[in-house]
């Protein structure tokens, strides 16, 4: 309930002599490999994260305006999956999740939709309780089921803001928050820096549902017992305690789990060692919800009358502990991916998988501006002013488009992307820095510079994504 939440092998160049070069079946322009490095990577930067992933080796270059060779593929895989013409793609909507409820501390709290058939569920289930407790109610029991219901989510909330309360207070930021079918998850986009800030991160949601279960308890006190507050109180209570107990037990993706990652991970000093134990712990616990779940409720250990033969309720007890064993199950999976992932991120670094680029004016002609590229051993074109300075990028996509024939009489300006403020890109910038850069302004093509300022080349997304994949393949 309180979460915090096949790759392909990448192309080898197929003209490691010439860049640019023409294939002679495809008619498509190939890029050179210098065999300094290997390509790396795949997931475009735009759909790279849910939650969130952390962490160089240098390479210099021969001269100010064209000085990095690539190791990534060529301009083949591009031509395959654009046309070469219109503007840069846009970056797509962030998913809203469901009804936007508020934003509490600056985080959108959305409601899914699969929570208003839990929360039919809750108001039959807790109706037909009510009809034995207080059967004077008649029909109205199930305006007080619906109100549970609400009021239960309403303290599944508090616990997931308490996790993202504490990571605000680490200075991490915090997509959203979404109540759905089995509870809630606040999708917090970086990992915690220490195992310390971890365990706080993770035991802070079990907490708060404890001291809300506290509160309950002390409220039924005051209250006429077998009355309708008296009931709701008692169930909250119970229901808060029931969603602390079930956070704590220590598997991942639940909050005991993520405490148990940060004790592993505070002995071994690998964050990876920690997940990996906490996500196998999950697994098997997913194992003992499918098989434990209905043999309890059928022997009556858990409060009900035992039962010998299979009904409905065995049915559904059965169906219960299914889905519950799914979500853990994947859960669990998910978070040894995501680590995977953290652990494989520094190796994305613009300077490695940046390629080197060449200037040319606005009126050069293209194939005059692919001589140039092909004696510079380059592979991209830098579009630069009277005064030298970078004004836009000709895109790969585009250069392919062009028939070999009608090269002498286009201007690289027709193929080119204007460039932004958000098109520069630092040659520093490595792991979910280098992608947080390319999420903000989603484009084909980015220039690279150094912190003087001066150009270092021209970083393909194309050539990120091959190199995430790769690095995802690789085994920890």
């Amino acid at each position: 309930m309180g979460e915090h939440d096949g790759s392909r092998p990448p192309e080898t160049d197929a003209h490691p002599d010439r860049a640019y070069a023409t294939d002679p079946q495809t008619g498509s322009a190939v890029g050179e490999h210098d065999g300094s490095r290997s390509p790396e990577a795949d997931a475009h930067p735009d759909r790279a994260f849910a939650t969130g992933p952390h962490t160089d080796s240098a390479a210099g270059g021969p001269d100010a305006n064209s000085r990095h060779a690539t190791s990534g593929p060529g301009a083949r895989h591009l031509a395959h999956s654009a046309d070469g013409k219109g503007p840069a793609p846009q970056r797509p909507p962030e998913p809203r999740g469901g009804l936007l409820m508020g934003r509490p501390f600056g985080v959108p709290v959305y409601v899914a939709p699969s929570w208003f058939l839990v929360a039919a569920l809750i108001t039959w289930v807790f109706g037909g309780q009510l009809e034995r407790v207080l059967p004077e109610l008649g029909a109205s029991r199930y305006l007080v089921s619906l109100f549970f219901a609400v009021a239960f989510y309403a303290s599944v909330l508090v616990h997931e803001l308490a996790h993202t309360v504490a990571a605000l207070r680490f200075k991490l930021p915090v997509r959203r928050i979404q109540l759905q079918f089995f509870g809630g998850v606040s999708e917090i986009e970086k990992e915690a820096e220490t195992p310390g800030r971890e365990f706080v991160l993770a035991f802070v949601g079990p907490l708060l549902s404890l001291v809300l279960a506290g509160v309950f308890y002390a409220a039924v006190q005051t209250v006429e017992p077998g009355t309708v507050p008296g009931v709701l109180l008692a169930g909250l209570m119970i229901s808060n305690l029931i969603v602390a107990a079930f956070n704590l037990l220590p598997g991942l993706p639940l909050d005991g789990g993520r405490m148990l990652r940060a004790v592993v991970w505070k002995i071994t000093g690998k964050p990876m060692s920690g997940t990996v134990a906490a996500a196998w712990v999950g697994r098997a616990l997913a194992v003992s919800v499918l098989i434990g779940l209905p043999l309890l409720t059928q022997s009556g250990a858990l409060g009900t009358e035992a039962v010998d033969n299979v009904g409905m309720d065995t049915v559904l007890d059965a169906l219960l502990a299914a889905i519950l064993a799914a979500i853990i199950w994947t859960g669990a999976g998910n978070s040894l991916r995501m680590a995977r992932l953290r652990e494989h991120l520094p190796e994305l670094r613009a300077r490695a998988l940046t390629r080197r680029a060449v200037p040319v004016e606005t009126d050069t002609p293209l194939s005059e501006a692919l001589r140039r590229a092909n004696a510079a051993g380059a592979r991209a074109l830098v579009v630069v002013d009277a005064h030298g300075n970078p004004v836009s990028l000709v895109r790969e996509a585009a250069i392919v488009g062009v028939p070999e024939h009608r090269r002498p009489w286009v201007a690289v300006s027709g193929l080119a992307q204007d460039l932004t403020d958000g098109m520069r890109v630092s040659a520093e910038l490595s792991g979910e820095e280098l992608l947080d850069a390319l999420r903000a302004t989603p484009a084909t093509e980015y220039l690279v510079v150094e912190e003087t300022g001066e150009i270092y080349g021209v970083l393909s997304a194309a050539d990120v994504e091959r190199a995430f994949v790769k690095a995802m393949a690789r085994p920890s």
